[in-house]
């Protein structure tokens, strides 16, 4: 029992540790730097872009979702349409 309580924290630090390595720290400049600046405003772009793609990824799969009933109907339509 031991042994497995071991591995399994073993294993939650190593993948804990890797999610945490691509942060950016921008408390390693002054804070009215320009490279404070630019740090800041990249950290602000990089989570303003993946909010955005969130939210179209989210608004397409609920469009598939509530529109595929009606979509096949349509093709159901069509292919009656064209066998006569």
């Amino acid at each position: 029992m031991k042994k497995k309580i071991f591995i399994f924290i073993t294993f939650l630090f190593c993948f804990n540790s890797y999610s945490f390595s691509n942060e950016l720290n921008c408390n390693e400049f002054k804070k009215f730097s320009v490279n404070y600046m630019k740090c800041k405003a990249n950290l602000i772009k990089n989570e303003t872009i993946s909010g955005g793609k969130k939210f179209i990824d989210d608004t397409k799969n609920f469009q598939n979702k509530q529109w595929s009933d009606e979509k096949s109907k349509l093709n159901n339509l069509k292919e009656k349409v064209t066998e006569k």
